[in-house]
């Protein structure tokens, strides 16, 4: 169906801004932040029964919500898939399958009846990841021995050896160190049940999935991993006690005040299990803390069919909370408006001042950043540091303004009342500390930069194309390469700095001009996919000084347009990923057609592709003023782990509308501005008793923020 576009589409865009803005402030929490959910799959639920019933903790009040949920999501062919809408996952379903097996559901009961019948259709047990196959060895469903060799003594390589951890990704690096451990010890505690009806074969050791072996690098590899094999079955293992132990050490020294690692669950619950098996007994204090801080990442509902259980793959509260500062700007929400007083307070509180793993790459660069979590400190980030130091910015612009005209009324002994000189003093006082903040998350991106001149996620030069090779990475980016998305924030951070003509700015502009597609767009990394990855670049490369009718920008342009749908909004499927055919193809969402819009309004916003899309948000709008978004539009890992944000379908749409009506100089209705203005005023709690907790839980890391 074509979109219909309003008569007044001006007007329309204003009053669904306003609607928009409202409902983001009543999201907002007292202490300043937002966070929405973060959907994935249930995989991190399967696991969550799982790493409970291997350490003996398994209660029925978490079994049975837990699995309540993991029925829900089963598809009509009986399968799991790994995101909204996409394809049937094996791996997924495999989990899914044991973990309804754990809480009491039968074999022949029909709903597992047709997920064996696609497990078998799809290779069984054999073809399963090897991620899976670790979490089937923990029960004695699949022999070690089939499994690709680890050993601890990766953590003994020194920082320059191939292979050494910090060549991987740090969310690599934290899971892998601690499944060295857990692979080397090679623990077995039965399950209650059997599930060899998921095996192709009938021995009860099927051969592990072939991999390819076509060229040197991967024979190598092979070879490589039969001499870890063999070492392992040695009598004698030098240095296997030391590599426990700093194992251990290096485990527990970066566990964060939460009681996670990385602020994820992968890191997380092998953790746990490696400390575990190396001797921590469950009320050691770092097991107790790292345990408990679970329940902060579980979420209960209830529905018709009673109440559900499930984890939140990680959360994104610093990441939100930027992004909507910098959508309630863009609505023209003032920066001295209360609910972005609170958020400036508390990004502020967030900023990171300690060392962390990037140092590795960087020893002479001093701390400075942000992360995405509340709890996050060992891996600031530089995608969130670029978002955030571009909200902070306009509210220090508009508070040293402030206190500099006031200074100048002042001096020009004009009359100024005590509350506006109040107001300046706070202000200028406020404007001191943002820019102090900002100088150094600048600084510390800067040093972040990679030896090709783009950006990386959170680690610099992390680009060994060894690791990939390694028979066990199977499952998810290992290594943090530059990317587009987060290279382009980092540029529209400089230039919006006035840092467009510094060499950093530069190199970075030169790498995103090399990087992008012989069709115009740009891959994303981090959300889906090239509409992303374009909508990121477009505003970016303009904001450094590119002429709108350059020919990247043209081309960028046209792309978006080709890919537009019929109703005026874009979708891209994550699929694209890994099938050329769907790049730039998919159901409209809001978030990714207020991507596509950031771009276009960069460049021109009267042209009929971007009023068009403009007319989509208007028309889908939701009467509360936020838009419906079941589809998957985050990314974890390309082709593997995707993820819905909660905040996407409201954040980016306003920030969207925002600089359409800014730029058209259209006004909303009266009656909706005066809603916005009453929600602004009011504030709200994003997270009810959850936001509780996770305050009570952030509040000690203050003394290790500031380094003390």
């Amino acid at each position: 169906m074509s979109a219909i576009e309003p008569i007044d589409l001006p007007a329309a865009a204003a009053a669904s801004t306003e609607r928009a803005r409202a409902h983001l402030l009543g999201l907002q929490d007292q202490a300043g932040w937002w966070r929405g959910l973060l959907r994935t799959n249930v995989t991190m639920d399967a696991e969550d029964l799982l790493l409970r019933k291997f350490l003996g903790i398994l209660r029925e009040e978490d079994l049975v919500p837990a699995a309540r949920w993991i029925r829900s999501q089963q598809r009509p062919d009986g399968s799991w898939a790994t995101f909204e809408g996409g394809p049937a996952d094996l791996s997924t379903t495999i989990e899914a399958y044991v973990a309804l097996r754990l809480a009491g559901d039968g074999a022949d009961d029909a709903h597992l009846a047709q997920a064996r019948e696609f497990i078998l259709a799809a290779g069984g047990l054999e073809a399963s990841r090897v991620f899976t196959r670790l979490w089937l060895a923990l029960f004695g469903e699949w022999s070690w021995d089939e499994l690709p060799a680890m050993p601890p003594e990766l953590v003994l390589l020194p920082k320059w050896a191939p292979l050494n951890i910090y060549d991987w990704g740090c969310w690599a690096r934290q899971t892998v160190v601690a499944i060295t451990v857990v692979a080397t010890l090679r623990p077995v505690r039965p399950l209650p049940f059997r599930i060899t009806e998921l095996r192709l074969g009938a021995s009860a050791r099927g051969p592990a999935p072939a991999r390819g072996r076509g060229n040197t690098l991967d024979r190598a590899f092979h070879c490589l991993d039969r001499v870890l094999r063999a070492y392992h079955r040695a009598p004698v293992h030098p240095g296997r006690q030391t590599a426990f132990r700093r194992a251990a050490e290096w485990i527990i020294a970066r566990q964060e005040s939460d009681g996670g690692w990385g602020g994820i669950q992968p890191p997380w619950v092998y953790s746990i299990i490696a400390l575990h098996l190396l001797g921590y007994p469950l009320d050691h204090p770092v097991m107790r803390a790292a345990i408990d801080g679970l329940e902060g990442f579980m979420v209960r509902q209830q529905t018709p069919d009673g109440p559900i259980r499930w984890l939140e793959a990680c959360q994104s509260p610093v990441w939100d909370a930027c992004l909507a500062v910098t959508a309630l700007l863009d609505a023209g929400t003032a920066p001295d408006d209360p609910a972005v007083a609170r958020a400036t307070e508390w990004l502020l509180g967030e900023e990171i001042r300690v060392p962390g793993d990037w140092q590795v790459k960087r020893p002479g660069l001093a701390p400075g950043g942000w992360a995405f979590e509340f709890a996050n400190d060992n891996y600031p980030d530089i995608d969130d540091t670029a978002e955030v130091v571009l909200a902070l910015n306009r509210v220090a612009e508009h508070d040293a303004a402030l206190a500099v005209e006031t200074a100048a009324a002042k001096a020009a002994n004009k009359r100024v009342g005590k509350a506006r000189l109040a107001a300046a003093e706070a202000a200028g006082e406020r404007a001191a500390a943002v820019r102090a903040a900002i100088a150094r998350g600048v600084a510390w991106t800067v040093g972040m930069a990679c030896a090709d001149g783009g950006w990386g996620a959170f680690d610099a030069d992390n680009t060994s194309g060894l690791i990939a090779k390694l028979p066990f990475c199977d499952f998810g980016a290992v290594t943090d390469p530059p990317s587009a998305d987060v290279t382009a924030h980092v540029v529209e951070m400089l230039a919006r700095l006035d840092l467009a003509d510094s060499v950093a700015c530069r190199r970075g502009v030169s790498w995103l001009l090399a990087a992008q597609e012989p069709d115009g767009a740009w891959f994303g990394r981090w959300g889906a996919n090239y509409v992303y990855g374009t909508g990121a670049v477009v505003p970016a490369l303009i904001a450094a000084g590119m002429a709108p009718d350059a020919p990247p920008i043209r081309r960028a342009v046209r792309w978006l347009e080709r890919h537009q749908n019929e109703d005026g909004g874009w979708g891209e499927d994550l699929r694209s990923y890994t099938e050329h055919s769907w790049r730039g193809r998919g159901a409209s969402t809001a978030s990714q057609t207020a991507w596509a819009l950031l771009a276009l309004l960069a460049v021109d916003p009267a042209a009929p592709a971007a009023r068009r899309g403009v007319g989509y948000l208007c028309a889908s709008q939701r009467p509360d003023g936020s838009w419906d978004e079941d589809l998957y539009t985050g990314t974890g890992f390309p082709g593997d782990f995707y993820i819905n944000y909660e905040l996407y379908r409201l954040v980016f749409p306003l920030s969207a509308l925002g600089r359409y009506v800014g730029a058209v100089g259209a006004t909303a209705p009266p009656a909706a501005a005066k809603a916005s203005a009453s929600a602004s005023a009011s504030g709200g709690d994003s997270g009810g008793g959850a936001g509780r907790s996770r305050r009570r839980a952030a509040a000690p890391r203050a003394a290790k923020r500031d380094g003390s």
